[in-house]
C-alpha cells in the first residue's frame, strides 16, 4: 500500500522497486490514463519511433535495385486516355 505524498505544489506516489521492475517502468516515459475506478500508469513504447530512420534505410537498401513492375507502370501509363473524348 502507498499514499500520496506532497512534492512541491503537486502530489506523487512512491512505487516500490519490485513493482517498477515487474511493470517494466524503469527508465521509461510513462502514460497516465484516468479510469473509472483509478489511475493506470503504463510505459510508452517508443522503440519503433526511435529506430524508424534505420528501419527505412534498411528497407531502401534492400529494395534499391528493384523496380516495381506492373502496378506503378500501370498507374503512370496514360495511353488509355488518348481514346477518351474530353
Amino acid at each position: 500500500m502507498t499514499m500520496l505524498i506532497k512534492i512541491g505544489n503537486s502530489q506523487g506516489i512512491r512505487i516500490p522497486k519490485p513493482l517498477i521492475q515487474q511493470a517494466h517502468l524503469e527508465n521509461a516515459n510513462l502514460e497516465l490514463e484516468v479510469l473509472e475506478n483509478g489511475l493506470l500508469i503504463k510505459p510508452i513504447n517508443n522503440t519503433q519511433r526511435e529506430s524508424w530512420k534505420e528501419n527505412i534505410e534498411q528497407v531502401l537498401a534492400h529494395h534499391n535495385n528493384m523496380k516495381d513492375e506492373g502496378y506503378l507502370e500501370e498507374l503512370l501509363n496514360d495511353n488509355d486516355l488518348e481514346e477518351y473524348e474530353w
